[in-house]
């Protein structure tokens, strides 16, 4: 199993280079991510068959061959030794935007993740409906993205599948503020935690991969946490309530290994 070490914030951002995957890419946002005011959507002639036609920017979208998302089967992925992924994270000050694409809270500067002795800022995250990724070939009902940026514009992205149960309380500042038109921003009551968002098991997988939303850049470490988190059935209908199908299709692996931590 992977242990995470939470510490407290402040170490310094320096200079990170991407080790599973040696391309940078530019876009901060992930979701909604897309450059100029090219419209796309997850629906008809708009929809991700169709992204990479909508602008010579959007190639990967169709040409790529390190996509994401991907169904994690763990059987047949690879057992090593990784380093922890260490989390730089405390309360913070958020807001919460809809952005047209999802809802995203962007977090004061501060948070960050270090991946390999390299730091990755935390920028925002946001959700999607149904999961993007799938856990051996189950679909879970949403999916969190956390999504980080080092000095030189690499992106690291840990995704927490969730699944309905209990409410987790981490969440109760988010979900306040859940119902908000799109093109809408609020700040957060209170400060949102973002350790307290992931959960308490700590297996990992990690895998070189892409946004999920045009332009698809690739070069983008994932990290995605084998145990999901757990949203009450009315959290969960509240973000269906706003977007109900903004998940990118299965991509494929094409041999990209997915690497599971052995470390104890």
């Amino acid at each position: 199993m992977s242990r995470l070490r939470s510490l407290t914030a402040g170490a310094a951002l320096v200079v990170a280079s991407t080790a599973l995957a040696g391309s940078k890419s530019h876009d901060t946002s992930h979701s909604g991510g897309s450059k100029g005011d090219v419209h796309w959507s997850y629906d008809g002639e708009t929809g991700p068959a169709h992204w990479s036609e909508l602008s010579p920017d959007f190639a990967a979208c169709a040409q790529g061959r390190q996509q994401t998302p991907v169904d994690v089967n763990l059987r047949y992925a690879d057992t090593v030794g990784l380093e922890d992924l260490v989390l730089h994270y405390h309360p913070s000050h958020s807001s919460l935007l809809n952005n047209g694409h999802t809802v995203q809270a962007s977090l004061e500067k501060g948070n960050a993740v270090e991946l390999d002795g390299k730091y990755y800022e935390l920028l925002q995250l946001h959700f999607h409906s149904p999961s993007e990724h799938r856990l051996n070939g189950k679909l879970y009902p949403m999916e969190m993205h956390l999504v980080h940026k080092d000095a030189e514009g690499h992106l690291a992205v840990v995704g927490v599948l969730i699944e309905e149960g209990e409410a987790t309380p981490a969440f109760d500042p988010v979900f306040a503020e859940m119902a908000i038109k799109a093109g809408q921003e609020k700040e957060l009551k209170g400060e949102l935690d973002p350790a307290a968002l992931l959960p308490a098991r700590h297996e990992l997988v990690r895998y070189s991969g892409s946004l999920t939303t045009p332009p698809c850049s690739e070069g983008v470490r994932w990290t995605l946490y084998t145990e999901p988190v757990t949203l009450s059935a009315k959290q969960i209908e509240q973000f269906k309530k706003l977007y109900d199908h903004n998940a990118r299709p299965i991509q494929a692996l094409n041999g990209r290994p997915l690497l599971v931590d052995a470390t104890p």
